[in-house]
């Protein structure tokens, strides 16, 4: 029966290297599918700022072309009531009304025919945009799928890995799992056993008489003094009920 911190440790640490090679399976998957995201976001926020843009432009069409039939039937009222004046200063200001009315009528007509060529490119432009969302957009889903696949295939031994870890947890106290945690920042192996008389993660030498220290002491942990990993004795017994 495993009585000693080093014992559940190497547990943790035969747990945690598998749990590792699982989220390996995923290769450089998250990675995509988070540039994808990024890259979605920002291509549909593209969209949605010439969807804005392209509606203004369509609105100002609608407006102006209210605009040019009240300036015409103005133009043909004003026309009518020359015939009606009595004096030439009502002749006059008639005169300066209609020609003001044609002048705003030709603005207006100049606006309005670039803004239906700008109406134009903004339909292409849009359409453009519109593809390259949905390419990257296909895509994305595509990586979604692929790391679902993935995940669903690891499901059940993700599971177990998770009920044995906190078995082992339960075994250890915190300041234990703190010294583990923060080796496995730097070394994946936090913990490694010695063999040959040599450290199994970075392979420098370890003095016979801290391996007999090792081997008579499993109530400490001693680290490597060159890559500060975690040794145990290459005979340490671990019992199967903690190893998947």
């Amino acid at each position: 029966m495993m009585k000693y911190p080093l014992q559940f440790l190497v547990a943790l640490s035969l747990v945690d290297r598998r749990q590792d090679d699982l989220e390996d399976e995923f290769g450089d998957l998250p990675e995509k599918i988070q540039k994808a995201k990024e890259k979605y976001q920002e291509l549909d926020s593209y969209v949605k700022e010439t969807q804005k843009v392209l509606e203004e432009v369509r609105n100002f069409i609608v407006k102006s072309k209210k605009a040019l039939e009240e300036l015409k039937a103005r133009e043909e009222k004003l026309s009518k009531q020359q015939f009606l004046v009595r004096n030439n200063k009502e002749f006059d200001a008639i005169t300066r009304e209609i020609e003001f009315a044609r002048s705003e009528y030709n603005r207006i007509s100049q606006e309005l025919q670039q803004t239906n060529i700008k109406e134009e490119n903004l339909v292409n432009v849009l359409e453009q945009q519109k593809k390259e969302a949905e390419d990257v957009l296909k895509e994305l889903q595509e990586l979604e799928h692929d790391y679902e696949l993935i995940a669903t295939n690891q499901n059940e031994e993700l599971n177990e890995i998770r009920a044995a870890r906190e078995k082992i947890i339960e075994k250890l106290d915190k300041h234990t799992l703190e010294i583990y945690q923060r080796i496995r920042n730097t070394h994946k192996d936090a913990i490694v056993k010695v063999k040959k008389n040599s450290c199994t993660g970075c392979f420098s030498h370890i003095p016979p008489q801290r391996i007999v220290e090792i081997r008579n002491n499993l109530d400490r942990l001693y680290t490597c003094e060159n890559c500060g990993r975690i040794l145990y004795p290459e005979d340490l017994e671990i019992d199967s009920e903690y190893i998947l």
